[in-house]
């Protein structure tokens, strides 16, 4: 993380460029090895990675300014990350109870003779639990530090004597208590909607006149923006400040961004997508050395050792990570709820944002003009 705040554009450039790269050589070790299906897998893995950072290639400046501006004010609060460490010792017993309940069902596999159907039973519902609590924990994590992000900014600074004492304590009390059952709830679907919203709108930028091919693909396209509209990372901002559940806190936050105009700046900024592509590679390399450990003991069990400690790893990554998204999340409301609050906090990263946004609209605005001028030709004729 402090690389991140002090080399955004070198941090920036490996985060999107490695995984690529490491997914490809993990897909040729894969054939090397005679894993047919696991070197399909992670090649075409590979190549929908090249595939979608040449679709927002564009962007990234504009996400390297947000990522090294969340990183600052996360910086600035460093009882913020207390609680991620806590969160990461907690999840890290988890783990350690976890690795115990999925030594028992290997056991109990042998001992019922080897059916390894059955196995793949269990060890998908022992999978799910584990990332789901990952899921859950650093959605916590994500509420608590969305509370204070947004205290800060709406109090003018981190040294603001207004603003409410043990403030830290009660975000936590709350994101444990009454805003638990959203959390958990919200935790099953936001992930995976928001991964796919990230393909399809790479995919939709780079298609062009192709208008049968643009037509099922905006097809695919709304029915995501629908569930996007009640599952969304912003929701856990809207918990942690109104207390709302999570559907109607999804909702309104996506209806604030539509009103204000903002869903036009998220939509370009891609730094979600970047940490996450952080955190899986952090999996990958967690997968990896477990993998080479098991290949070395025991041959018969390197995948099921990989995958279970690659997701492992992409969960204590993302403790780590979820706390720079959830800046970015706080960012971005307070910006729709309030510009000012952004300006008194940075005034030049308003200035920027205000510009981005200028330009991103003007740029909605032109898109239908374009779209009837090449869908209508005997119009075009007509007026030539």
């Amino acid at each position: 993380m402090l690389l991140l705040g002090s080399q955004a554009t070198q941090m920036m450039k490996v985060s999107v460029h490695i995984l690529a790269t490491y997914l490809a050589v993990i897909s040729v070790l894969c054939f090397w090895t005679g894993q047919i299906f696991w070197g399909v897998a992670f090649a075409v893995g590979a190549a929908l990675q090249f595939l979608y950072v040449i679709s927002v290639i564009d962007r990234l400046p504009f996400t390297m300014l947000v990522l090294q501006k969340a990183v600052k004010m996360v910086w600035n609060l460093p009882e913020v990350m207390r609680v991620s460490y806590a969160f990461m010792f907690a999840v890290l017993l988890w783990m350690a109870l976890w690795s115990f309940g999925a030594a028992g069902v290997v056991a109990s596999n042998l001992s019922d003779g080897g059916q390894w159907w059955l196995l793949v039973v269990r060890w998908q519902v022992f999978s799910v639990s584990l990332f789901w609590t990952g899921a859950v924990l650093c959605n916590t994590v994500h509420v608590i530090v969305s509370g204070m992000v947004f205290l800060v900014l709406f109090h003018g600074g981190r040294e603001a004597a207004s603003i409410p004492a043990n403030s830290l304590m009660k975000s936590l009390q709350y994101a444990l208590t009454t805003s638990f059952g959203s959390i958990c709830y919200g935790s099953l679907f936001t992930a995976a909607i928001r991964t796919l919203r990230w393909e399809i709108r790479g995919l939709r930028s780079k298609i062009g006149n192709n208008e049968c091919l643009l037509c099922c693909v905006d097809f695919v396209f709304h029915l995501v923006e629908t569930l996007v509209r009640f599952f969304n990372k912003y929701a856990y901002v809207q918990i942690a400040v109104n207390g709302k559940s999570f559907n109607n806190s999804a909702r309104d936050a996506w209806e604030l961004f539509q009103s204000t105009g903002v869903e036009a700046l998220v939509a370009y900024d891609c730094s979600g997508a970047v940490l996450l592509m952080g955190t899986v590679f952090g999996g990958l390399i967690t997968g990896t050395c477990a993998g080479v450990w098991a290949w070395v003991k025991s041959s018969d069990r390197v995948i099921m050792i990989g995958s279970t400690s690659m997701l492992m790893g992409m969960v204590l990554v993302g403790l780590a990570m979820v706390v720079v998204e959830s800046a970015v999340t706080s960012i971005y409301i307070c910006y729709a709820e309030d510009p000012l609050l952004i300006q008194r906090w940075d005034a030049d990263f308003f200035n920027q944002m205000s510009e981005t946004l200028h330009h991103r609209l003007q740029y909605r605005s032109a898109r239908p003009r374009d779209y009837r001028f090449h869908d209508d030709p005997i119009r075009e004729n007509t007026s030539i």
